[in-house]
């Protein structure tokens, strides 16, 4: 399988999803989508919250004096179906894969899922995930959960969808792992001075599965968490910068790369794909999984 490059954005990000901002989103989406399309990049990794705004708690609450149960008809909803219609179609015009995150507003439902949309090169929107792990809050007072992971396929790379504060949980990564993941695509809204142990959850999860971990923040704020993408064999194929601008971050996955190769040529990923399904293959079967050409998705005989 030949290197796929991917891009990363960074300074995209706002907590208020009126109109205006939501249209101001739509433009640095598609601007940067173009800068990555121009730099060769397959595929565009945006933030949680990229084009709708990652709303702040307390200004979607209905209670103005507490945190309360948000009232969504503060969100321009006519405006963002908009700009979603104009990047899907920004995709199609510059040939170019976009996970993009958003609000998404289900008819039968009272609150809206914490989104990503899957955008294909050739301008369809072909999927979605809705954040399944919501912290405390998200839980309580703004949205619903979703209940699927989501994956899709690009020249050949399978890549996972995951949101923010699931970045705490292993099973995530550990269930992409076991559907054959190659690479997850972690977005993020956090627009505070970067934590001590921010991007070291992106390091730990692909040192430990096996995969390439992307992972978008805003960046919007001088010293605030950044854009990342950390490869298994213990690398930051790139960092973006802490000073709050709009960037796109290139980075060539290469399956092909020696030190890369280290989990799958060892047998760790479809060993440990099979003793999770209840068995412990033998040597023989061990060599054959390193064969096949999606060991990630080894199954039991």
């Amino acid at each position: 399988m030949a290197a796929i490059r991917i891009a990363v954005a960074q300074g995209v990000g706002t907590q208020t999803p009126d109109g205006v901002s939501i249209r101001e989103q739509g433009r640095q989406v598609r601007d940067l989508m173009a800068s990555a399309a121009d730099g060769g990049a397959r595929l565009i990794l945006f933030t949680e919250g990229a084009l709708s705004a990652y709303p702040h708690k307390r200004l979607m609450s209905h209670d103005p004096d507490r945190v309360a149960e948000s009232d969504w008809s503060r969100a321009d909803w006519a405006v963002l179906e908009e700009e979603l219609a104009a990047t899907v179609k920004h995709a199609g015009d510059v040939g170019l894969w976009a996970v993009v995150g958003s609000v998404h507003l289900v008819a039968e439902r009272e609150r809206p899922f914490n989104s990503l949309y899957v955008i294909s090169e050739t301008g369809h929107l072909v999927g979605r995930y809705d954040k399944r792990y919501l912290s405390p809050t998200e839980s309580t007072f703004m949205y619903a959960a979703g209940d699927h992971p989501t994956v899709f396929e690009v020249d050949g790379f399978r890549f996972g969808c995951a949101s923010c504060i699931e970045a705490n949980m292993p099973e995530v990564f550990i269930e992409y792992e076991a559907l054959g993941t190659d690479c997850v695509l972690l977005a993020s809204y956090d627009d505070r001075p970067a934590e001590p142990l921010g991007d070291s959850r992106s390091m730990a999860h692909a040192l430990l599965t096996g995969m390439w971990i992307a992972f978008a923040a805003p960046g919007v704020a001088s010293g605030a968490a950044v854009s990342c993408v950390a490869s298994p064999d213990d690398r930051w194929l790139v960092r973006g910068r802490p000073d709050g601008t709009p960037q796109v971050l290139f980075a060539d996955l290469d399956p092909e790369d020696p030190a890369m190769r280290a989990g799958y040529d060892r047998g760790y990923r479809p060993w440990r794909v099979c003793i999770r399904n209840g068995y412990c293959p033998t040597p023989d079967e061990i060599t054959a999984l390193q064969e096949s050409s999606k060991p990630g998705v080894a199954t039991p005989p």
